[in-house]
């Protein structure tokens, strides 16, 4: 275990590995109508240069946990941000689309690596509460990043053109990549490192997959954030077509959004250690849903000004950053021997089902708020729907219902 005041650098560092995937997400938003105007691509194609990065960040998180798990945390996660760092050089300087959505897969390849090390770093150095704390407040600082970065990107492309954006992005990831290597120490130990041999790999995944308890936890991580990730993927047309907002207009989605995610991270920091994990994501739900019920009437009933489309998302959100550490640590409490690849799965696991919001269900209803909001209520109750039953069925781990 570390001190408290390495802890609280030990969470920035991780806040800020896992920064880089919402940065290379929301940072370049503002910018979709040029980059289409001077590549002439149809906006569906742009939209494929978020649907493909996430698909590349999710296959790739199945490469690093186990990478992680074998060599150590450190070695892994800095060569991943080299990789970062060379990519968005890549979009940077982008003759076309192909070009561009080539690098846009480089950067999801190496971003991937933030979330699932630092995951695993915080339950390689912390136990219980303290670990819950620490990933609350880890995704405290990291809630930051989807209000900031759609700000910065708008700045940028109104001041300098949309490709100052992935120069930003280019030395985001050097000034991550220096940090890290001077605050990061390696937390997994040597007599704990397992076997990268293919047949050891696959056989730890098969057991995950096969986990009913694992995947159970995992599906309800994924559509818990896919509900919430419907409307950011889907913040273009939300801000240029039904709120009539231009490119600095998307804090108005963004910023109250990451007011919420923040007060449902520090609720679930307070709460630690005085509620269980099973009680704080009952409560999670309870939040959730009653969003979700709201943001449909107001779609359905009302005319859609900023404030009726964006509050309820803020209670939403709120409920969805309260289950986020909860339900990673109980998934992680499973697999002690392979945090490292629990969490790779995990991370796989939800984004993978975020480039399926942003390909096919984003497209498909954000055309309509009704529609839209009809999604985010499917998904937030299948969540919920898989929580019922994993409490009656008793699936979840014994640290779940400890105080």
């Amino acid at each position: 275990m570390v001190s408290e005041h390495r802890g609280r650098r030990l969470a920035v560092t991780v806040a800020l590995l896992s920064m880089l995937a919402p940065f290379s997400i929301d940072t370049y938003l503002p910018s979709f109508p040029d980059i289409a105007a001077e590549f002439a691509v149809s906006p569906v194609y742009l939209q494929q240069t978020l649907s493909f990065y996430l698909l590349a960040f999710a296959v790739m998180t199945l490469v690093y946990g186990p990478l992680s798990d074998s060599f150590g945390r450190r070695r892994v996660v800095l060569g991943a941000v080299a990789l970062y760092v060379l990519s968005s050089i890549g979009c940077w300087l982008a003759p076309n689309g192909h070009w561009l959505l080539a690098m846009r897969v480089g950067q999801g390849l190496s971003a991937s690596a933030g979330v699932v090390v630092g995951r695993a770093v915080i339950r390689d150095a912390f136990a219980g509460a303290q670990a819950q704390r620490v990933m609350a407040n880890a995704s405290l600082m990291f809630a930051l990043a989807p209000a900031v970065a759609p700000i910065i990107g708008g700045v940028l492309h109104d001041a300098f053109g949309w490709r100052s954006v992935f120069g930003f992005l280019t030395l985001f990831g050097i000034a991550i990549w220096a940090w890290t290597a001077w605050t990061l120490p390696e937390t997994l130990p040597a007599v704990a490192r397992q076997s990268i041999h293919p047949r050891a790999v696959s056989g730890a995944y098969w057991r995950a997959l096969g986990s009913g308890r694992f995947m159970g936890i995992a599906a309800m991580v994924s559509v818990n954030f896919g509900a919430m990730f419907l409307y950011i993927s889907s913040s273009p047309e939300l801000i240029y077509r039904h709120l009539g907002g231009g490119p600095n207009d998307f804090w108005r989605l963004f910023v109250p959004l990451v007011g919420g995610m923040m007060a449902g991270t520090f609720l679930s920091g307070r709460l630690a250690g005085r509620l269980s994990h099973a009680h704080a994501v009952d409560l999670a739900y309870g939040l959730m849903l009653t969003g979700a019920l709201i943001n449909l009437a107001l779609a359905t009933g009302l005319e859609p000004t900023a404030f009726r489309v964006i509050a309820p998302l803020v209670l939403y959100a709120s409920g969805m950053s309260l289950a986020m550490p909860n339900l990673s640590l109980m998934a992680l409490d499973l697999f002690p021997a392979h945090r490292g690849l629990a969490s790779a799965l995990l991370g796989f696991l939800q984004t993978g089902s975020n480039a399926l919001v942003a390909g096919l269900l984003a497209p498909l209803l954000a055309p309509r708020l009704p529609t839209l909001a009809g999604g985010m209520l499917v998904l937030s109750a299948t969540g919920f729907m898989l929580w019922r039953l994993a409490c009656r069925r008793h699936w979840l781990p014994a640290s779940a219902a400890l105080p």
